[in-house]
């Protein structure tokens, strides 16, 4: 099965609304390949969603970084899903590993987070990964199985799933995986979904990369069979204009089809801008 790639910006706690509209303004620029050959979502802080939404390009969709675990009420500080599908924002980021280790989000509650939104009608960008000191003790996918077991064990339908493997050592810190790493990963992953969600979750599930992503090691991820694309962090507050490397372009040659076989593989360009990155 081919999986549409996916690439997703993350744009944590940055921005003010000036710096907001000039990154907006460039993504509606930017020339990409249409709908049915990549999914862009950015997912801007709270705050500026529905000025993002307002203006953003069409294609192109946007994420909440985080939504509470249940129905709205005397929880001070948080969004409830409901307030998020009332904006008509359509994903949401749950599980990243600042939250998880910031603010000591379990497994166990992240997936009662993924359940309660798919619930609302939101499609969820689903984090896991593992620490530096997992990874060099050796249980990484132990670590990560867990934390997707968590979710399996409350959600039955995962169309509405994107699974994003970020290793936390590699987050912000200019580290990265090599795309070997990587790739050893997410194979594992998706030999987990095979065995504990089933061959049409195995198969049709896109599991996307993040952790110090950028415009020069793209390309290689993106070669891996099993990467589906990027969540980007840091990256992601610089203008990146996404687009095929393979030529000739299909979506510009309609007498040229494309292999249903052939992996679509982007990459990003990266253009400087003043945005005040924070990580």
């Amino acid at each position: 099965m081919v999986r549409k790639f996916f690439v997703g910006g993350n744009w944590k706690c940055n921005g003010t609304i000036e710096e907001v509209k000039r990154i907006v303004a460039f993504l509606n620029e930017a020339e990409v390949p249409p709908e049915d050959v990549v999914e862009v979502v950015v997912s801007p802080p709270f705050v500026f969603l529905p000025l993002v939404k307002s203006l953003l390009r069409s294609d192109f969709q946007v994420a909440a970084q985080n939504c509470w675990v249940r129905k709205g009420g005397a929880f001070t500080g948080e969004i409830s899903a409901e307030m998020l599908v009332n904006l008509g924002i359509p994903w949401v980021i749950l599980g990243h590993s600042e939250r998880r280790l910031l603010l000591n989000e379990s497994n166990e509650f992240v997936g009662d987070k993924v359940a309660y939104a798919l619930s609302r009608g939101l499609k969820v960008i689903a984090c896991v990964g593992e620490t530096l000191e997992q990874r060099e003790s050796g249980s990484t996918m132990a670590v990560v199985a867990a934390q997707t077991q968590s979710i399996a064990d409350k959600v039955l339908n995962w169309d509405n799933i994107v699974l994003a493997y970020e290793p936390v050592w590699a987050i912000g810190t200019g580290k990265v995986a090599t795309p070997a790493q990587a790739q050893e990963v997410h194979s594992e992953l998706r030999k987990w979904l095979h065995d504990n969600a089933g061959v049409e979750v195995a198969s049709s599930t896109r599991i996307i990369y993040g952790g110090s992503v950028n415009g020069t090691n793209c390309r290689e991820l993106a070669k891996q069979l099993d990467i589906d694309g990027f969540l980007v962090g840091g990256a992601s507050l610089k203008i990146f204009v996404i687009y095929l490397i393979k030529q000739p372009e299909p979506w510009k040659d309609q007498n040229n089809k494309q292999n249903a076989n052939d992996k679509v593989i982007l990459v990003m360009k990266i253009k400087k801008t003043n945005f005040s990155e924070k990580n």
